[in-house]
């Protein structure tokens, strides 16, 4: 009976303690605080087109103690408007304490900042307002005041040496072998009683190649019509087509024989590429031209003309700034023009005051710009601390 009696006290003591409300679980206990940045700056961004606004301030003093994840950058109309009325406009992470508004809506208008801290525990804190600021655009951009003056000098050194040309004194430009063979190569097609053929290129009249080819066609052209040479110019681009017809029409009659021009010499094949490697190879093995110039842009198909045109045993020059296919000119070729020298071709051809100045304009200009390299770099190693300035000077905004 004892025992039955305390079995009973045992149950009766369990359910009270099954019934008497667990402990609440401690909360979590908030985030420390963190303390806002300093005083926030905003500023118009120099040297742009405007809408655009920089923002500096002063770094929590939390994040020297690690505490700090990040800024973020509000904007709005009004110093004093609500949370709701700041527009969200950058985020920058810790150890940065500037930002750029590049997204202002308008230009001459005021707009204040403030810069809120996030921590990496999660707490926040708001700075105050910055200054009202207003962005615009500026008409001169000084950073790149080093550009003015580059090319200032690049020009005075052009224009002197234009007027010593068109003053007679001799410019002195070193010999090119591929285009000193033209007028042996234009004679030696009109004795052997064979045309000339000349591509210039396969890409459109926006390519510079391009238009340097068709700068050589004119001087070639002018030679054919001394010569009575026969000239055959097929043609990729509808474009370049009607300009190469011009080109030799003018040559023709600046030579003063307008009535030698054949219309039919200047031709359209096609547009599609290997069709027209095709139609040229098919052109050189039927009409056997004496002498063969492949000027301008070029790509696979740059060694199945050349080669082709050895085999009828052609004088070839070639000339292209296309990299990739200046090897299989210069195997299959007798001449190649590479790279620049296709460029200086009219100039070199030509003899025109004005085209030799800017030539040789261009050629000083590259030689100061890598002696001012090599000064620079010798400074530099010198005195170390001079490589700033440097850099500053060649750097351009």
């Amino acid at each position: 009976m004892r025992s039955i009696t305390v079995i009973g006290l045992i149950l009766l003591g369990s359910a009270a303690a099954l019934t008497q409300p667990m402990p609440a679980a401690p909360a979590d206990p908030a985030p420390p605080p963190v303390q806002p940045p300093g005083l926030v700056t905003a500023m118009d961004t120099p040297n742009d087109a405007g809408n655009s606004i920089s923002v500096d301030w002063r770094p929590s003093p939390d994040e020297a103690q690690g505490l700090v994840e990040g800024y973020v950058v509000y904007r709005s109309e009004s110093a004093e408007a609500p949370e709701s009325l700041w527009t969200r406009v950058g985020y920058v992470p810790y150890g940065l304490n500037q930002s750029r508004d590049q997204s202002v809506p308008e230009n001459g208008m005021d707009f204040f900042y403030r810069v809120r801290v996030v921590s990496r525990l999660g707490a926040s804190a708001v700075s105050q307002a910055s200054n009202p600021a207003r962005s615009s655009e500026q008409w001169y951009n000084s950073m790149r005041t080093n550009a003015l003056i580059a090319s200032l000098l690049f020009v005075a050194i052009v224009v002197y040496f234009i007027t010593m040309a068109q003053k007679g004194q001799h410019l002195f430009v070193r010999r090119i072998a591929g285009l000193s063979a033209v007028e042996e190569a234009v004679g030696r097609a009109t004795e052997m009683g064979r045309p000339i053929l000349f591509v210039p290129g396969l890409s459109s009249i926006s390519d510079v190649a391009t238009i340097a080819a068709l700068n050589i066609l004119g001087q070639v052209a002018k030679k054919t019509a001394e010569y009575d040479t026969p000239l055959l110019v097929p043609n990729r681009d509808p474009v370049v087509y009607t300009v190469a017809q011009e080109v030799v029409k003018e040559a023709y009659s600046e030579i003063g024989r307008p009535d030698a021009y054949n219309h039919d010499s200047v031709f359209y094949l096609t547009d599609s590429q290997m069709g027209f490697a095709s139609g040229v190879d098919g052109i050189m093995t039927r009409e056997r031209p004496a002498t063969n110039f492949f000027m301008g842009m070029f790509w696979a198909e740059s060694l199945i003309l050349a080669e082709t045109g050895a085999a009828t045993g052609a004088i070839q020059i070639a000339g292209t700034d296309a990299i990739h296919q200046l090897p299989f000119f210069i195997t299959a070729c007798d001449y190649t023009l590479i790279g620049e020298e296709l460029y200086a071709a009219s100039a070199y051809l030509a003899r025109d005051p004005k085209l030799l100045g800017t030539l040789k304009g261009q050629d000083w200009s590259k030689a100061l710009i890598v002696l001012l390299l090599v000064a620079g770099l010798a400074l530099s190693l010198i005195n170390p601390g001079v490589r700033g300035f440097i850099l500053n000077i060649l750097t351009v905004g």
